[in-house]
């Protein structure tokens, strides 16, 4: 029965990565008609209201804990995380996008050093020089392209995201019993209010209703939002949490190859490489993770 249900929960983990990594194609795809701005707002606010009911019809703790917390949590996991991501796919390949905004398990390594007392350490350092190397790659300083500012914001995106881990994982030392699927919806909630009013205030062209836009959104809100994030939530029961959140990482690895194949974003060499090196970096991190017992908090702002 035990094996049964880890086989289940790999399988559930295998459809949320699919998920995921997908959803990169998707909302490259929806930009075309709507503002980046105007996406992201859709696709927090809805899907905050979403995972709502979903708390509501599963009877898990509803009401808002921590506020100032949950407050800046908002802020980096909807302006800074889902932004600034949308942000650079505007202008920037999607698989790209997917790679580096993924590098937010580095970020937390080295954030985790002054802001947690974790140093870097041991095999770390290997993850460390493998990642930076893999982004100047990408970057490829000596040529910079015209897509430098789109790398630039999926960098931002990756840092914001792993601020927001940091602070998620101080919270959980604080409040260790705060449900994750609460601690998931009110921060989505109150960043998607500023993010509603960006939206607002910065032009845009009228949303096209599209049949593909409104796909797209559903998409986010139910597949890559609502429904990804029990998936999620019933790996975590049955897996250890480093386990799942490594395995999380083939979602910028389907995102890259659905870009490849369906938008015709072929990376050159370098880019291959540097996207080699990354992963590499990514893989090092969680084996030292979960060697530690101490699962980098990756189940906030999930893509």
């Amino acid at each position: 029965m035990r094996n049964n249900s880890t086989v289940k929960a790999f399988f559930a983990l295998l459809i949320l990565t699919v998920f995921w990594g997908y959803n990169w194609v998707v909302m490259k795809g929806a930009l075309q008609y709507a503002g980046p701005f105007q996406f992201a707002a859709l696709r927090t606010f809805l899907g905050a209201l979403v995972l709502f009911v979903v708390i509501y019809f599963t009877k898990r703790p509803f009401g808002l804990k921590e506020f100032p917390t949950m407050l800046v949590l908002g802020l980096l996991q909807t302006i800074g995380f889902t932004g600034l991501l949308v942000w650079a796919l505007v202008e920037g390949s999607a698989g790209k996008t997917a790679v580096l905004t993924y590098t937010m398990p580095f970020w937390v390594m080295l954030l985790a050093w002054p802001m947690l007392g974790e140093k870097v350490q041991g095999w770390q350092w290997l993850a460390v020089i493998s990642a930076v190397f893999g982004m100047v790659l990408i970057f490829d300083p000596l040529h910079i392209k015209a897509d430098g500012f789109s790398m630039f914001l999926a960098l931002c995106s990756g840092v914001s995201w792993a601020l927001s881990a940091i602070i998620s994982k101080k919270l959980h030392l604080k409040s260790p019993h705060l449900d994750l699927l609460n601690l998931t919806a009110w921060p989505m909630l109150l960043g998607s209010i500023p993010m509603v009013i960006i939206a607002m205030v910065v032009p845009a062209p009228t949303i096209q209703w599209s049949s593909y836009f409104v796909f797209a959104v559903l998409y986010n809100v139910f597949l890559s939002g609502a429904l990804a994030w029990l998936l999620w939530l019933y790996a975590l029961q049955r897996l250890p949490a480093g386990v799942a959140s490594m395995a999380s990482m083939l979602a910028p690895i389907i995102g890259g190859m659905s870009a490849w194949v369906q938008l015709t974003e072929e990376p050159n060499t370098f880019e291959l490489i540097g996207m080699a090196l990354i992963a590499f970096a990514l893989i090092v991190i969680s084996i030292v993770t979960m060697r530690k017992h101490q699962p980098v908090d990756c189940a906030q702002g999930q893509e």
